[in-house]
């Protein structure tokens, strides 16, 4: 069944995957805690969970692979694992007899041969969950036109012109918002207490990727919502699940005055952290993602940005199962249930609950646009850019709020150069494909170690 290429053309697409990205972990390093995972309820400050009821006469003749980056230990990949395996048993798909799961696969050849492996073992559909796994799912696919391959968080299904390659995503900058209110108000209690003068926020991120970008500057907008003059320092590990860099990262964040740290990490090395230090006296907050922090935090975690995977993986299958077209590329929001917020720490603020229902009740009928150009400008990394002697990609004015916007790449040279962003004064996030693609850095938020 698998073809069989030249060796030079194996040698040239090795050469070629290894610049796109780093390997990862594929063990859990010691002494991670791990908060246990479960399905967020519908909770005061939360936004319901639940996907459709379905029930299905008989089991569908399929055979599932799924490729995850790390395992359970990792509060992305375990909300990933739920919900695919939610989603399959709401099908009448029986996850121990037909998923075939394959656990810490990092972002190199082995994807490529673990994706292979499943297509010989008979699997008709293959996922996997990690944005450097595309590419080899890319080759696989080219190689087995029969099976359908959807890459989760990434974007080459449609530059690939591959019919058997998908993309999917959920609007994660709709819950980073809204974690973003209940910073904001936590920040101006604080504020208004007199404990902090300084609206100083920071973030610990993976990699600096339109998706973590995205998702960090809807944080900071959200948190400007209730406190304008807030700003934003980012520090990258350079890795999605690192417990040790991460808590190093919030620490130096602390030192530096940060008061409340939001994250784009995979871990719990964050918020320990955070706990620590506001355990020790000094005013921390934690804003978490994937996973309720609260075991790790019970005083420190705030709320955490959330995804609820099922929805996707259940679209996606449903389609699959039924002989329908998937799409290229799927993403949905809170409208659908595919984004929260856990439920909200002992911390907050007054009145974050009543701050956070509006904040959904707008995204949900359309009257908060969450990247809306009058709310940011970028007038610094646009005079960097011309100093550097390139040009930017977009477009402002006298300002520096945006007034055009490329958002895609068509040609891979990581440069933007087609799909128009900015609509009716807003710019208009993962409706050109699934995957985010907001990769502007505002003026209040600095990259401290993106050389």
């Amino acid at each position: 069944m698998k073809k069989v290429f030249t060796s030079l053309l194996t040698l040239a697409m090795v050469s070629s995957l290894a610049a796109c990205g780093p390997a990862t972990p594929t063990t859990t390093p010691a002494g991670t805690t791990t908060p246990s995972v479960t399905t967020p309820a519908t909770t005061p400050g939360t936004t319901p969970a639940t996907t459709p009821t379905t029930t299905t006469a008989e089991k569908p003749n399929i055979k599932i692979g799924f490729i995850a980056l790390h395992d359970t230990n990792s509060g992305y990949d375990a909300a990933h694992l739920e919900g695919v395996t939610n989603a399959a048993k709401e099908l009448g798909v029986d996850p121990a007899t037909q998923i075939i799961f394959k656990y810490n696969i990092p972002e190199d050849e082995k994807a490529y041969d673990t994706a292979v492996d499943l297509a010989e073992q008979g699997c008709t559909i293959i996922f996997s969950n990690s944005y450097g796994h595309q590419m080899h799912m890319q080759r696989a696919a080219t190689e087995y036109p029969e099976i359908t391959f959807v890459a989760a968080t990434g974007d080459l299904a449609a530059p690939s012109k591959l019919t058997n390659l998908k993309n999917i995503f959920p609007y994660t900058y709709e819950s980073r918002y809204v974690s973003g209110v209940v910073a904001g108000k936590k920040l101006k209690e604080l504020m208004d207490e007199g404990k902090v003068k300084d609206p100083y926020v920071g973030y610990v991120g993976a990699f600096p990727y339109a998706e973590v970008v995205s998702g960090y500057t809807a944080f900071l907008l959200g948190i400007q919502s209730i406190v304008p003059e807030a700003h934003m320092d980012v520090q990258y590990t350079n890795s999605w699940y690192d417990p040790v860099a991460e808590g190093e990262a919030a620490n130096a964040l602390m030192a530096r005055g940060a008061v409340i740290i939001g994250q784009h990490a995979d871990s719990t090395g964050a918020p320990s952290a955070i706990q620590a230090a506001l355990a020790s006296g000094k005013v921390a907050y934690s804003v978490g993602y994937n996973i309720d922090m609260r075991s790790v935090a019970p005083d420190a975690a705030l709320t955490s940005a959330q995804n609820n995977w099922a929805v996707l993986y259940k679209a996606t299958l449903d389609k699959f199962i039924k002989g329908e077209e998937v799409p290229v590329d799927f993403a949905t929001g809170s409208k659908d249930g595919a984004v929260m917020i856990s439920e909200l720490g002992n911390k907050v603020a007054a009145g974050t609950k009543e701050a956070v229902d509006a904040a959904w009740a707008g995204l949900k009928d359309g009257s908060l646009k969450i990247f809306d150009t009058s709310k940011y400008t970028v007038k610094k990394d646009f005079d960097k850019t011309k100093a550097a002697g390139k040009t930017p990609t977009y477009e402002i004015d006298a300002d520096g709020h945006v007034t055009k916007c490329f958002a895609l790449d068509s040609n891979g040279d990581f440069v933007n150069d087609t799909g128009e962003a900015i609509v009716d004064g807003a710019f208009i996030e993962s409706t050109l494909r699934s995957a985010p693609y907001f990769s502007l850095r505002i003026d209040s938020i600095t990259e401290l170690n993106n050389n």
